[in-house]
């Protein structure tokens, strides 16, 4: 009997929850037999060493292995344009990861969503400007599906995660994703509430779209840290305002990173994640480098099969 392909569904049917930290979040406290790992990619370095762990499930199911990678690098060193989401997805691949949550701090557009409430968005629209945002391309030609860029059953189950949390949860909400580093003009802000946008954030594009080519599940733990600079009686957003708010989310998302743990199935015939690729690929195989081929083995390598380049 034939090994199936490491990047195949037949090889990935145990749940790993790959955790992406945001501002603020640079650690995953309960983690049990932890283990720090440097890792490689063909598309360069993560933004750190991955911390590899388990948090335990409810009711004597076995430990959910756990991979964290914070986003912006030990000591926040990145700006969210030179994160290397690539590297960072694909580094949470190589370990097993099935499904990723994405932790991030946001701005509210919407006088309803408060500083310190969780917001979890189901639609983004992406204002990001010339980030690497596919593993594709060099001569391989693919196009996924991305009508709807959360999964909805790993974010139902967050959801579930936050019913015993004392705080503001909205849901099914739309979130914009800018190029940052710098926060928006008042302008800019009172266009994306035009546009029915709930809350702005910097980094979930283009890490929705890589997990989605990687065949992965993803979902956003939003944290509201301030109200933008819409609001004409709010003093603009400032770093020293949005800390105070954070440090506090920042407690909130470690405990429900370790419920959600708690309420994730085993296998993931019962959280399927999306099969993005099939019938995805448009380039014939034998058009395909031996060069781009392994570049992209764990990527796409069970939906390449013919002659070789």
């Amino acid at each position: 009997m034939s090994t199936p392909h490491p990047a195949s569904p037949q090889a990935r049917t145990t749940i790993v929850l790959g955790v992406i930290g945001g501002s603020g979040l640079y650690a995953m406290p309960g983690l049990e037999r932890v283990e720090k790992r440097v890792v490689k990619t063909p598309f360069g370095d993560p933004s750190g060493p991955l911390t590899i762990g388990e948090l335990p499930r409810a009711g004597g199911s076995p430990a959910l292995k756990t991979v964290f990678v914070a986003r912006h690098g030990e000591g926040h060193v990145l700006l969210p344009g030179e994160i290397n989401a690539r590297a960072n997805i694909h580094a949470l691949k190589q370990l097993g990861c099935t499904h990723v949550l994405s932790v991030s701090a946001v701005g509210s557009l919407q006088e309803e969503i408060a500083p310190g409430d969780v917001v979890l968005p189901r639609q983004l629209i992406d204002r990001t400007k010339g980030r690497p945002s596919t593993f594709f391309g060099d001569g391989v030609v693919a196009h996924v599906q991305f009508g709807h860029p959360i999964d909805d059953g790993l974010a139902s189950l967050l959801a579930k995660a936050l019913e015993n949390e004392q705080v503001r949860v909205h849901d099914d909400k739309t979130m914009i994703v800018m190029e940052g580093p710098a926060f928006s003009t008042r302008a800019e802000s009172n266009l994306y509430r035009s546009w029915g946008a709930d809350i702005i954030g910097m980094t979930a594009l283009p890490e929705a779209k890589l997990v989605r080519e990687a065949e992965m599940a993803y979902a956003v733990l939003a944290t509201s840290t301030d109200y933008d600079c819409w609001r004409e009686d709010e003093a603009e957003v400032s770093v020293d305002a949005v800390l105070a708010v954070l440090h506090a989310n920042v407690r909130v998302a470690q405990r429900v990173v370790t419920t959600l743990a708690q309420l994730m199935p085993t296998q993931e015939a019962s959280l399927p994640y999306p099969r993005a690729l099939e019938h995805a690929i448009m380039t014939a195989p034998h058009f395909i480098s031996a060069e781009r081929r392994a570049q992209l083995d764990l990527i796409c390598g069970h939906q390449l099969s013919g002659t070789q380049t």
